[in-house]
């Protein structure tokens, strides 16, 4: 009798988002459409914490339910529209390169997750596995490797852990052939209770857009001309950051930015424009398209998630009807203090796309000087990224 390994062939099923158990990610299914998406691959040991990842990041599952998680049994595809489109494959604890179903060919980047307080051999001997077969078949893929559970030990003991992982990981590759050497692995050191996590996939999503120097180079325009420090341009739902300009990113400001971010989230949806009623009144209302400003509103400045493309009006004493010209989409903007003294520093928001906002540090007094100025900097800034989501947007579908 012959022995078959099992295999774990990407499934997917049709449950839509709203249905989906909020804290169970194995019902995620695989987009129908035709766009082309960005595959990442996302392996690990059992329970080494891959999908606590992929919930906390892009089902905004809160970190401390992540305990109830089910065990990943097959696997998964998650699919994610930002400016690029992706598709994230959740595998479980025991699949191989032989299981997977597909080859690694499809992957634009892999990442492996290692539990920091794991035995170190067995996940190192899978991912060196992975990683031989992906110089092989593979060489252009983007090798990440999060080091991760870190909030479960002192930060000494984590500087080691980490150090000893890199090199047991390096030694084992030069171990087997001298080529390998030249293999570029990027470790970084992860965890779900705090922002590390987000900074660590933010830069992994950066070698994936190819457009992202020119979202750099709208960014350094837009910090020039509005004597802004730093900028960033995050995803509002996932709060990664798409880009960022040529300064570099400190972690005490991203954090800023992720918490600032994270509260707007959490309160916006509480605010909607004073003139929803007002829109009751209307004889007649043509279907809605999705173009939903974002989930995210700022408390000083209420507004609707959705505007109507076109509103006809149909008088009753003639036969004509009225068709008024399509609404702008409006963009919600927000501001915080973040020091009471003078000159002080501002942190702004202001919403880009759907999906997209810039949140921008500024000097309080030019915040407040030359409010029209920045006002004109960020409508400047929004044409262009726009411009370059619609590209993207027109390469992937063919259209």
């Amino acid at each position: 009798m012959v022995n078959v390994p099992p295999s774990y062939a990407a499934t997917s099923s049709s449950i839509p988002v709203a249905q989906r158990p909020p804290l169970n990610g194995h019902g995620s299914s695989s987009s129908t459409d035709d766009v082309v998406r960005t595959k990442i691959l996302l392996l690990g040991l059992r329970r080494a914490g891959k999908t606590s990842i992929q919930q906390v990041l892009f089902n905004q599952l809160p970190p401390k339910q992540t305990f109830y998680l089910e065990t990943t049994m097959r696997v998964v595809k998650h699919t994610y529209d930002s400016v690029i489109p992706l598709e994230i494959w959740d595998c479980p604890g025991n699949i191989t390169v032989d299981t997977l179903g597909a080859p690694l060919s499809q992957f634009a980047t892999m990442i492996f997750v290692i539990d920091i307080r794991d035995l170190y051999n067995q996940p190192i001997s899978r991912l060196v596995e992975f990683i031989v077969a992906a110089y092989e078949k593979n060489p252009n893929m983007s090798l990440e490797v999060f080091v991760h559970k870190a909030e479960k030990l002192q930060e000494d003991d984590k500087i080691e852990n980490f150090r000893q992982i890199h090199e047991r990981v390096s030694d084992r590759l030069l171990d087997i052939s001298a080529e390998y050497e030249q293999v570029q692995l990027n470790f970084h050191l992860t965890s779900v209770y705090d922002h590390s996590l987000h900074e660590a996939f933010s830069k992994v999503l950066h070698k994936l857009i190819d457009s992202l120097p020119y979202l750099e180079d709208l960014l350094n325009v837009f910090c020039a001309n509005s004597q802004s420090p730093k900028a960033f341009l995050f995803d509002t739902s996932s709060r990664l950051y798409i880009a960022t300009d040529a300064s570099p990113v400190d972690s005490a400001t991203f954090n800023l930015c992720c918490d600032y971010l994270q509260m707007l989230n959490s309160f916006g949806s509480l605010y909607k424009s004073a003139t929803a009623g007002a829109r009751q009144s209307l004889s007649m209302t043509l279907p809605r398209s999705d173009l939903s400003t974002s989930s995210l509103l700022p408390p000083t400045v209420p507004t609707e998630s959705a505007i109507p493309t076109e509103i006809i009006t149909i008088n009753p004493t003639e036969n004509s009807t009225t068709i008024r010209p399509p609404r702008d989409l409006f963009y919600p903007s927000a501001s915080t203090s973040l020091h009471p003294s003078t000159p002080g520093t501002t942190l702004t928001y202001h919403l880009i796309t759907p999906q997209l906002a810039l949140l921008a540090l500024l000097p309080t007094s030019i915040y407040e000087g030359r409010r029209g100025l920045i006002e004109f900097n960020v409508v400047f800034f929004r044409e262009g990224v726009q411009e370059i989501c619609q590209v993207e947007k027109e390469v992937r579908t063919g259209g």
